[in-house]
């Protein structure tokens, strides 16, 4: 196979991701958002080393949040002009750079600048990354090996982090992501040189419009319910008289059932469930929600956590993957990088709203419930009758 395809199959045939890019989309994917997958340990690093403010604190993480996410605005110029290795690697070089300035500073505004320009060369990668995985043959099983590889990087970060900010101070996870990036500099080689979408086994014709905004409102919604209630799930526990320390637990157990999640969605072949994986992964999610309805308890609301978490995993690569399904130039795969940041900064300040104007969590878990199920109709909607027919 030409290096300069990711992998387009002929009718009747369904060739493989090439391991090269599987590893590459993998890791790169995980190390991009490695400061935001390990958001709580480098918090409480950044409030007794700097001693900053939790305002100044939640500032900068919105910078690396919104920086990954206005990536998407230079890429719908570059990913129909520019050669994809190119892009990888100068993205690469500025993510090192940015994070290895970010380890030598001691000054908040100075640092505030260099997470945005190391988050912005880690968003041009992962927009690399989840549009390479579009053009694949099976991309819910990448997307898949995608979600896990975040997850992953995010428990291990989260468990080594501690001991080693004690001895080194927040240099440490900015020397790391250095390292990592410097590690996988070689697997710059395996990108396309630009996007090669996988050809149907019926005659192909063009996507309604309507369908690919259909798709990028059900990955809105979807994102703006769970980035809702997972924000404000531990407050749920509190507010039901859980204690810190049971609820702690039972979201730390919840999380191991999200890598199990995005684990089984990688060992299904979407193919052989359509529509119906995804309405199974909706209807575990809105069961969650549902169970964290009047102040739970702790056995109900460990498994209102655990099934959050397990469907919030599970059922996001078949959502990607229906939606890469109506991509033909890489463009609406750019589009959704953006998406996902915008439903996670929506989500807390919309529940946040709810809670203030209700004074209770009723109405965020109501609201979560009714974007649940608007995603779960939009994202039926978003396949042409012709594709939902194969």
């Amino acid at each position: 196979m030409s290096s300069d395809s990711v992998s387009v199959p002929t009718a009747g045939t369904a060739l493989p991701c090439p391991p090269r890019l599987l590893t590459a989309i993998i890791l790169f994917a995980a190390i991009a958002p490695g400061i935001l997958m390990t958001a709580p340990a480098i918090a409480a690093q950044l409030a007794s080393q700097w001693l900053l403010t939790p305002a100044q604190i939640g500032h900068l993480f919105s910078t690396e949040l919104g920086a990954m996410s206005l990536a998407t605005l230079p890429a719908w110029w570059w990913i129909s002009r520019v050669n994809w290795r190119r892009v990888a690697a100068l993205a690469a070089a500025v993510f090192i750079a940015g994070n290895l300035a970010s380890a030598w500073v001691s000054d908040f505004s100075l640092l505030l600048g260099l997470r945005f320009v190391a988050s912005l060369a880690g968003g041009t990668l992962m927009i690399l990354c989840i549009t390479c995985a579009a053009g694949t043959a099976n991309p819910s099983r990448v997307y898949a090996l995608w979600v896990l590889g975040q997850l992953v990087l995010g428990a291990v970060g989260l468990l080594v982090l501690p001991p080693l900010f004690a001895h080194f101070g927040l240099m440490a996870v900015y020397l790391i992501l250095a390292a990592i990036m410097l590690c996988c500099l070689p697997l710059i080689g395996s990108f396309p040189s630009g996007f090669h979408p996988v050809q149907s086994t019926v005659h192909s014709t063009a996507t309604p419009r309507r369908c690919k905004i259909f798709a990028v409102l059900a990955v809105l919604t979807f994102y703006i319910s769970l980035s809702a209630v997972w924000t404000f799930i531990g407050s749920i526990a509190a507010a039901a008289g859980l204690s810190p320390v049971h609820s702690g637990q039972v979201l730390a157990t919840a999380t191991l059932f999200g890598i199990v999640g995005a684990g089984a969605a990688a060992l299904i072949s979407a193919g052989r469930g359509g529509n119906r994986l995804i309405w199974l992964g909706y209807g575990l999610l809105l069961a969650g929600i549902t169970l964290l309805i009047q102040e739970p308890l702790l056995l109900r609301f460990a498994l209102a956590a655990v099934l959050f978490k397990f469907t919030w995993t599970f059922v996001l690569p078949f959502i990607l993957a229906r939606v890469a399904g109506l991509d033909n130039n890489g463009k609406l795969m750019n589009n959704i990088n953006l998406v996902i940041g915008g439903g996670m900064a929506i989500g807390p300040t919309l529940a946040g709203y709810l809670i203030e104007s209700s004074g209770g969590f009723d109405a965020l878990l109501v609201g979560a419930l009714g974007c649940s199920l608007l995603s779960l109709l939009l994202i039926l909607l978003a396949s042409p009758r012709a594709r939902r027919a194969v």
